[in-house]
């Protein structure tokens, strides 16, 4: 278990120097009443009118932005029980762009601004690449963790797959936090240029629990995920 402390190295190797634009600070968003939870029909109306609005307008950036990408976004409802709070976005078979919402998800959305935001941002995901930067860093994570294991006297073959598989655990996560930024400023944009408010869309970060500032963590915390929003919106 000597090779243990290399983590760190493949953290450290994972993650490239990441180019940070000064901008002029701007007040912080502040959380307002964004009233109770709509009921079930005016909340599928919200969803409904989000995917004819921000759907055409994120194929648009998608073609713009990434044309070696499938731009064809189809956005769908997770209608499996017991679903929690989420949305996602991920590919099919054929590399098709899908944006998956759960029915809670849905409903907890308490304007149109709101799941147009996350529309919005699940969108950028795939704009960005980020799954496929993602499984790079996985494999990177996964290749340098294991060849180093190998190097070692003690190692076996079991502490070296076991090297492998903490490797890319920890190369798909070392870039995790600057995705969720890279969405939240790239689906800003998408969701203004839908016809939205992003800022106020951005409210729904207020309700969500704040992940913090966890070694390793998928989520950056909200208050940098909300200044993100505004600067980017400050520009628009």
């Amino acid at each position: 278990m000597r090779f243990w402390p290399l983590i760190l190295l493949i953290a450290v190797a994972a993650c490239d120097p990441v180019a940070v634009e000064t901008q002029p600070d701007v007040p912080a968003i502040q959380p307002v009443d964004t009233g109770p939870r709509l009921s079930q029909r005016a909340a599928t109306n919200n969803f409904r009118d989000a995917v004819r609005r921000v759907e055409p307008v994120a194929e648009q950036f998608c073609r713009q932005r990434s044309p070696q990408q499938n731009c064809d976004f189809l956005i769908v409802v997770d209608d499996r029980p017991n679903q929690p709070i989420n949305a996602y976005q991920t590919l099919d078979r054929n590399g098709r762009p899908i944006i998956a919402f759960t029915v809670p998800m849905i409903h907890e959305a308490r304007n149109r601004d709101e799941i147009a935001f996350v529309m919005a941002h699940e969108a950028a995901h795939h704009i960005a690449g980020h799954i496929a930067r993602q499984q790079q860093n996985a494999a990177l994570g996964a290749t340098l963790l294991g060849t180093l294991a190998g190097t070692l006297g003690a190692a076996t073959p079991d502490s070296i797959d076991t090297a492998q598989q903490l490797g890319a655990a920890v190369g798909a996560r070392s870039y995790s936090k600057n995705f969720e930024l890279e969405a939240d400023a790239l689906g800003t944009v998408i969701a203004d240029a839908a016809g939205y408010d992003p800022l106020r869309g951005a409210q729904f970060f207020f309700r969500i629990p704040d992940p913090g500032d966890q070694f390793l963590g998928t989520h950056p915390p909200n208050a940098e995920r909300l200044r993100t929003v505004q600067r980017v919106a400050a520009s628009l």
